[in-house]
Formats: structure tokens, sequence, C-alpha cells
């Protein structure tokens, strides 16, 4: 298996084996742009579960609990507050979590009382606390900041290191398929939006970034080694170095996403810890999108991005004739007598 899996990237790194991702293109970019749309249209239709950190509110931590059930808190508070919406989380073995809107003073020591009631528990062991519309409208606001000054940095460094615009547009157009991807497969799945998950999607971010520079620094080595004389289209040698670091891609993306997934799968999911998996989820989810995106968009948008260029146009048609005369002579001595 191992001698195969050997095998399988040589072939792959001196292309005696190929996958055609470049010339794919259009089909990449129709999944890709369906798979957009459909991610845009979930926020949209169902909307976004902001955590109460960005959309305020109060909450309330009940420690302690012997039976730790959701529904005992969703009724306490809806017998103080009939119309406020109760967000109510499991942590641990032994803890609860409450999320509703924003509650009067009076209100919330009622719900305090009721929720200790509800979960059998002495009102000590409640605690609650009052996150205000301002404070979630700085953090939405600073994550914003955050995240523009990311792209914007990382678009200024990549054309700095590249030489290139196209190569920086390409990945930054890529980088933005990852974010709309990942925020609607959150929607999808129903999980918050919180910091954490905000500081997880910048770190995929990151690594999607990542991944498509060392595709992009091959890209740079394959077509700086291209002079007058080489056989290769551009497309072809842009084509050529993704084939090359596609075992590289994979084999990255599978060690990184194998602890992520224990994070998330057993981490959060047997320790109750949110925080844990809202960064694991966004990671997840980033290495897996990053790395497609990296592949099968931001290469293929690059190579188009180029090919009109008028040295790198004239260079493919000297390609392409020189291989017509190729073809040629070859039918013109198989046509010959006795061959």
């Amino acid at each position: 298996m191992a001698n195969r899996l050997t095998t399988f990237g040589n072939d792959l790194y001196t292309g005696k084996r190929s996958f055609n991702f470049v010339g794919g293109r259009k089909k990449w970019y129709a999944i890709a742009g369906a798979l957009i749309i459909l991610t845009v249209l979930i926020p949209v239709l169902r909307g976004v579960n902001f955590s109460i950190e960005f959309r305020g509110g109060s909450q309330f931590q009940i420690a302690g609990v012997e039976n730790a059930t959701s529904q005992p808190g969703i009724d306490a508070v809806a017998s103080v507050v009939p119309d406020a919406t109760a967000h109510v989380t499991i942590v641990g073995g032994d803890g609860v979590r409450v999320q509703t809107d924003q509650l009067e003073q009076e209100d919330s020591r009622a719900v305090t009382t009721a929720l200790a009631e509800a979960y059998d528990v002495p009102e000590s062991e409640v605690t609650s606390s009052f996150i205000g519309p301002s404070w979630g409208a700085d953090v939405t606001r600073q994550a914003l900041v955050g995240l523009l000054a990311f792209v914007l940095l990382a678009a200024i460094i990549m054309a700095l290191y590249f030489r290139t615009w196209k190569m920086s547009l390409a990945a930054i157009l890529a980088l933005i398929g990852d974010l709309v991807v990942t925020v609607g497969i959150y929607s999808a799945v129903g999980f918050e939006i919180s910091p954490a998950a905000t500081i997880g999607i910048l770190t995929i971010l990151s690594y999607s970034l990542y991944d498509t520079v060392v595709v992009f620094d091959k890209i740079r080595e394959n077509t700086a080694e291209d002079g007058q004389e080489s056989r290769r289209t551009f497309a072809e040698s842009v084509n050529l170095a993704v084939n090359q670091t596609l075992v590289r891609s994979i084999n990255t993306s599978v060690v990184a996403a194998l602890p992520v997934a224990a994070i998330l799968f057993i981490g959060a999911g047997v320790l109750g810890a949110d925080t844990l998996r809202d960064i694991s989820l966004a990671l997840l989810i980033g290495i897996i999108v990053g790395t497609w995106s990296t592949v099968f968009i931001a290469a293929p948008l690059y190579s188009q991005l180029r090919e009109g260029e008028p040295a790198i146009r004239r260079h493919e048609q000297k390609v392409l004739k020189e291989r017509e005369r190729a073809a040629s002579a070859v039918r013109d001595v198989a046509s010959l007598p006795g061959t």
C-alpha cells in the first residue's frame, strides 16, 4: 500500500499521471458557485445564530445540577417572561447555561429564582450576567475590522511576494469563498457564531492561505523555468504544479484535520466545552474547504487570469503549432508504404 502511494505521488510529480484541474475549471467554478449560492441562501432563509456576545442579552449559569436537561430551563424562563426566547446549553455533566433576550432587573431576579427551583439547586448556584447590545455591536465591529485588515494585509503581502497581483487576487477570491461556505455551514448545522468561532474562522483563513501559497510557490517555480523552448503551455505548467503538490496538500490536511476532529467529536461532545466546539468546527470546515478551494479554484483562476497576456498567448500558440507539426510528421511517416 505504501509503495503504491509512493509511486502515485512520484507519477504526479513527474507528470506521468495527471489530473486536469486547470482544464476542468468551468466545472469547478460551477460547483463552487452552486455551493456559495446555497450557503448564502441558508443564512438568509434560516438566519444566523449569533451568540449572546454579538446580539446582547441575559445569561444564567446553573451549577451542581443532578439532572441536566434543557426543558426545565425553557419552562422556567417562560413562566416569568412568556415572550422571551430561551437558549439552553448543557455545560459538562452538571452545568446548564440559559441565554435569553435582554431582561429587566426584576425579571432577571425572578428568572434566577425560577431556575433554582426548576433544577432543584440553591439560588446561590445560579449566577446571572448581562451583555448589552452596545458591547455586542462592538464585538461585531472589531471582528469585521479584524477580518478586513487580515484580508487586506494578506493581499498586499502576497502581491509583493509573488510580484504579481493576479496571484493575490486569485487567492483572496478563493479565501472569500471559504469564508462564505464556512458561515453557511455554521448556519445549516445551527451552531452559534461566537467569538471563539470567529477566532476559528480567522485561523482557517490563515490555513487556507498557507496551502494556497505553497501551491502558488510551486507554480511560480514551474513557470519561471519555462523559457521560450519549453514544450508546456502556461496552463499545463500550472496544472503540473497543482499535481506535484497534491499529495502534500492532502497529507497536510489529513494530519491537521484528525486532531481537530478529535477535539470536536470527543472533547466537545464528552466535556461539553462550547468554546472547543466552536473553534474546532470552524477549523475542521476550513481545512476541508480551504484545501478544495486551493486546488480547484485558486490555481485554475490564476491560470485563467494570466493566459490572456500577450507573451503567454504567443508561447501557447508556438507550443501548439510545434505539436501539430510533430503530429503531422508522425502521420506522414505512418502513411508511407511498408509502415
